[in-house]
């Protein structure tokens, strides 16, 4: 009985090791066959360390360890106007998949530029106003180019004026505000150009600083504006240009070109100056009305741009 029982016993443990040799051979073989894949095993290793372990907090002002692909891939561009302009993410979990998304809304970053933007279309639009003036005015000194060349007349622009500048020699005899007969031919080209120029148009007379005193003539005063009615009388001989588009002003000596102390810069002096004043436009009167209201530093900004760059007077402008 004792002898069956030993070798019963002895029976089951090689039943036992050939069991278990052939369960760590079955294993050895899976092991061979398989591939590791470590990103799969890294976050299996996540999840059961959240799910057994103790979680660890990190201070907020870590670099996240994560990322997500939302965030990643359609991050917000920069249209204009758009609410997004910055973007990032935040966490105080290493062990998180994703992460939120926080963005900055610089509305206020986004009007300015806004405001930018309406200073270039403004400023672009006035240059182009200018850029007419300045044709209309080589039209007209074509049209007047044997004068201009004789000396009797200069033309110029400032901003959107055209300055027709008449000057007292072969225009007017000295103290007299009678136009010579020679001048009036000039006054018609003067007249048909005109015609065809939009604009307001100021004549305004001007004289040297020599003080005249006679029957006719109280003073340079007196001078100045009999002259600037003389020309634009003349001008408007023919009866096709409308009277209302003009003013006519006498300055006396107030606004010289050059120095009285010479001759040359006295008899400059002398002179009826024709001043074509084309305007902005009601299109950029709008824009610049709504700039003023809705954004006053552009508003300032693009004013001292078109004063400098294009010479306009403040009350050209607004």
């Amino acid at each position: 009985m004792s002898g069956g029982g030993a070798e019963g016993g002895q029976a089951w443990v090689i039943t036992f090791a050939d069991m278990m040799s052939l369960l760590m051979c079955f294993f050895v073989l899976m092991l061979s066959f398989a591939e590791m894949d470590v990103e799969k095993y890294k976050r299996l290793a996540g999840s059961m360390k959240e799910a057994f372990g103790v979680q660890q907090k990190l201070n907020v002002m870590d670099i996240p360890k994560g990322t997500s692909i939302i965030a990643q891939e359609f991050s917000p561009g920069r249209p204009d106007p758009t609410p997004l302009n910055e973007i990032w993410q935040k966490t105080s979990d290493y062990t998180e998949s994703s992460l939120e998304v926080a963005c900055q809304d610089l509305g206020s970053s986004n009007a300015g530029e806004r405001g930018d933007a309406q200073q270039l279309v403004v400023v672009d639009k006035v240059a182009d106003l200018v850029g007419e003036t300045e044709q209309d005015a080589v039209d007209l000194a074509k049209a007047l180019s044997k004068e201009i060349t004789a000396g009797v007349l200069e033309v110029e622009t400032v901003g959107r004026r055209i300055v027709i500048r008449v000057k007292e020699h072969g225009s007017f005899p000295s103290g007299s505000a009678d136009l010579t007969v020679d001048f009036k031919p000039v006054l018609r080209i003067i007249h048909d150009v005109l015609e065809d120029t939009p604009g307001d148009i100021s004549v305004m007379g001007h004289t040297d600083n020599v003080p005249i005193a006679t029957s006719k003539f109280r003073s340079n005063w007196d001078l100045s504006s009999a002259r600037a009615v003389s020309v634009a009388m003349g001008l408007f001989d023919g009866g096709k240009l409308d009277q209302r588009r003009f003013t006519v002003t006498g300055y006396g000596d107030t606004k010289p070109l050059d120095p009285n102390d010479t001759p040359e810069g006295r008899a400059r002096n002398r002179r009826v100056e024709i001043v074509i004043q084309q305007k902005l436009g009601e299109e950029v009167k709008e824009e610049l009305a709504t700039l003023r209201q809705e954004n006053p530093r552009a508003y300032e900004a693009v004013r001292d741009t078109l004063m400098k760059r294009f010479d306009l007077r403040p009350d050209e402008i607004f």
